[in-house]
Formats: C-alpha cells, structure tokens, sequence
C-alpha cells in the first residue's frame, strides 16, 4: 500500500542506513555503498510502479512493453532477487549492478561505481542483509516520494557524509546557501545550457533547476553539463541528477584541465551559463601542457605551478557563449590580488569580461574558516554595465549557529538586489570604472573600493600565503603612487 513519506520519515531513513556501516567502515567511504544501494531500490521501485500503472490500465500483456518503462531492468537484477540470496549476498549486489548498467548503457553505465561488494572481511553477508533490510523498509516510488523530495533527502545525505568524513568532504560539498545566491545572481532562463567543470555532486545543477521551478519556468528543455575528475563523485552527481527527476544531463568523469570532455569541431564547447566552486590553489597540474593548450585557454596568461586558480578561470570563459554567456565562480580571495597573478588580472579586467565581484562571510567553504568571494563574468555586458566592475562587500550577510555559517534567505535577496541595481550605494556596493581598477594596479581587493560597516574587531580568516600577497599588493600599489607623486612634484618644481 502506497503512503507519502515525509521528509523528516526520509531523512531518518536514510542516515539508518550510514548507521548500520559504523564500526564497519570508515565515515569517508559510507558514500561509495550508501548511495549505490539507495539508488537501485529507487530504480526498481520505480520500475515497479510502472508496472503496476500500465498493467492497471492495458492488462498483464502492458508489463513487457517497452513503452511502459523509463529504463530497463533485468529480471534477475530487481531488487528481492538480490533480497534473497542466502549467501554471497556481495556478488550479488555487484552481478544486479552491472546487469543494469548493461541494459542502459547511454543513461546508467559505470553509475554504481566500484565498491568492493564482494570483500567479506568487510562487508559480510550479515552486513549486507542487515542493509537490504533496512532499505526493504520503504516503498521509494514516485508517488510515495517525488523526485523534488527524494533529491532533498539526498542532498541531506551527502551533508551528513561530509560532517561526518571531514576536510575530504570538499571535493563533493559545496554550501548550499552560497549555491543557492549563485543561481539567483545568473538567473538561468528556460532552454538554456548549464555547464560546471568541477560538478562534485552536481549540486550546482540541480540548484539552476529548482530556481526554474521555483520561478515556474518551463526546466525540461534545460540541458545539463557536467566533469568531475573523482570517479565516485561523478557517479554521485549521476545518481543525483537522476534521482531529481532530470533526464536531459550529460556528466563525465575526467580531469577538465588535461582533458576538457565537451569539444565541438577542435574548440571547446561554450555554454550560456557556468557555475562553478573550482578546487582552489592546487599544484598537482600539468602546466607544462597548459602553456601550449589547443583549445586556446591560457590566453590571459599561464597560472604558476603551485595555483591553478587561473587556468579553471580561463577555461571556464572560455567556455562562454560569446553572446548569452555568464558565469559564477566561488573562489578564494586571493585570486583578487596576489601579486603572482598580476598580469592575467590585468588583461582579465581590460577585456571587460568581470562584471562583479562580491565578498562572502568566513566559514562558507565547507571545513574552511577562509573569506570566500563570488566572481561574476559576463561576455556581453548591459550598455550601463559595460566599462565598469561592480564590488559588493557581502562579509556581514551571513548567519552562523551551531558552529555552521550559511546565507539566510533575506541575505541572498539583499545581495541580490544589490547586483541587480548595479549601482553604487551607501551600504554595501561600488560601482568602479576600468579606469579606476587601474589606478589601483588591477587589483580587485574589495576593500580598496568598498567601504563597509564590517566589524573592525573581528580579524580576518585567510590563509598566511593569501594575507602576505594582500599585504604585498597594497605595498606595491603605495609605492608606485609614491613615486608617481615625488616625479609630479619634481616636474613641479623644475
């Protein structure tokens, strides 16, 4: 018998699941069997209720037609088949896994990942019964609990994963809050494609979905792009994304800087929106190959080895629809003024691409206390944007409680608003000519161009290397306008 499961029902159930594992195995791996399983109860159960739909209206014979389900499921893959297996129960969960992937090769291949189902010292068969039978508990179809619901109870496991794994969960977790601010700025339209090159969980997709929802716009028509060089993870973001009820995605697993997926014609891909939370400073990269990059991505410069926060910047504009594109990035600060980037900044704002920069409170990367900043680019500015770069300084616009820092809604409305008007204020926006940045050497500091009412008391969180070339830019821009002044006086006086 049918009954709706209610959200507070999901959850529970869900981290039921995690509970059993404890003691097994560590935190960091719940996600490689947690989600693998509550994935194929959600699909035969799915598949059951399609079933019983067609049957109820065309009779037994509807059971069989193709037309009946959304994807395949062999007969020995369905969920009481693997239930009831008396032994091995591992190779049994493996075995369905890959029949399924098989009979959907274009939608399903290699989604369930690679867990060692079949390592008994691990996973004994107790375990594993005990875990089908916890799952065994609830009917996940879709009338019991819609995509839209599922996908909350989701994204809710995938926070408790990152809680409870620590400092690895930041390659898959992203604060929803800060997510949700980045789709309200961009505004994604129906029909439009969305692209992130660092997709995690895919949780920045799905945000530009429920914004398309929420604002009763037409998402079917909305395509879906995704890499994500972790292979878990990009099966998650899969698994996601389909568990959301979205059909029109395409994610690969791979490294976006050796091996961008999306190429047409020799060039990469460009895409009408791109949202993204890149890994930042990392310095396992190959540079060497980016400093001679086919698809033209290091055309504001080559990032140094021990930063790759560039050469994601570049790749992601290049990516850019030349007419529609607009992207949000979620970056460090330091990418705003280390000296070591210098030159790229400078040939990033004299292109006009930037449209704005807004600063974000401490705490809101995940295990981070680190300042965050949202970078705003845009490839065909408004007339009255053009020329200009808009700086918001957002650090106030945050709540923190329970040792947890996120974005109320009232912040995302104000931040928003503020991009929105794209004027300057007496609160927390500035709108800054090219002309201007240049005075100031390029940089995008905020605090060189936005003087908010920020608590003085409180120090700032940043990282000792980002402190040192905040504190070298501004050293470096005092004494060039030093020098600038002696040689007008100079000339004054001769």
């Amino acid at each position: 018998m049918s009954r709706r499961i209610t959200q507070d029902e999901l959850e529970s159930y869900l981290w039921g699941s995690a509970v059993l594992l404890r003691n097994h195995i560590d935190a960091g791996a719940y996600k490689q069997y947690i989600f693998p399983l509550l994935f194929f109860k959600r699909l035969n159960d799915v598949y059951e209720e399609e079933t019983a739909k067609a049957v109820a209206e065309n009779g037994p014979e509807a059971a069989d037609w193709e037309e009946t389900h959304s994807f395949s499921l062999p007969s020995d893959a369905h969920w009481d088949s693997v239930r009831n297996v008396p032994q091995d129960v591992g190779k049994a969960i493996q075995n369905a896994f890959r029949a399924i992937e098989k009979a959907n090769p274009e939608k399903l291949h290699g989604i369930f990942g690679d867990g060692t189902w079949t390592n008994k010292r691990r996973l004994p068969d107790r375990l594993l019964k005990d875990l089908l039978e916890h799952f065994s508990t609830k009917t996940l179809s879709i009338e019991n609990c819609p995509e839209d619901e599922l996908g909350k109870g989701y994204e809710y496991l995938i926070k408790k994963f990152a809680d409870d794994s620590g400092h690895t969960a930041q390659e898959f977790y992203t604060n929803r809050t800060v997510v949700h601010l980045m789709t309200e700025l961009l505004k994604p339209k129906s029909g439009e494609s969305i692209y992130d090159p660092t997709c995690g969980s895919a949780g920045m997709l799905i945000s530009s979905i429920a914004y398309l929802k929420e604002h009763d716009k037409e998402w079917r028509n909305v395509s879906l792009y995704g890499q994500e060089i972790n292979a878990l993870t990009s099966a998650i973001a899969r698994m996601n994304l389909f568990l959301h009820g979205i059909e029109d995605f395409h994610v690969v697993n791979d490294d976006t800087l050796a091996t961008p997926a999306f190429v047409e014609g020799g060039r990469l891909k460009t895409f009408d929106v791109v949202v993204a939370n890149p890994p930042y400073s990392i310095s396992q990269w190959n540079r060497a190959a980016f400093e001679a990059d086919k698809y033209g991505r290091n055309f504001l410069g080559v990032p140094p080895q021990g930063r790759a926060d560039y050469a994601f910047f570049q790749h992601i504009l290049r990516s850019l629809d030349k007419v529609t594109g607009r992207c949000a990035i979620l970056f460090p600060h330091g990418v705003l003024f280390r000296n070591e980037e210098k030159e790229m900044r400078e040939k990033l704002v004299r292109s006009d691409l930037v449209e704005c920069v807004i600063g974000i409170g401490k705490n809101l990367f995940y295990n981070s206390p680190m300042p965050a900043c949202i970078v705003i680019c845009r490839t065909k500015k408004p007339d009255t944007h053009k020329g200009h770069v808009l700086f918001i300084d957002a650090v106030n616009e945050v709540t923190r409680k329970s040792a947890e820092s996120y974005l109320e809604p009232e912040h995302i409305k104000r931040i928003a608003d503020a991009y929105d008007a794209f004027i300057t204020d007496d609160d927390i926006a500035k709108k800054v000519s090219i002309r201007d940045i240049e005075k100031q050497d390029f940089s995008l500091s905020i605090p060189l161009y936005v003087k908010a009412l920020t608590d003085s008391s409180e120090d700032k969180l940043c990282s000792v290397q980002d402190g040192y070339a905040e504190w070298k830019s501004a050293s470096t821009s005092v004494h060039k306008y030093y020098d600038e002044v002696n040689e007008l006086l100079e000339g004054g006086e001769k």
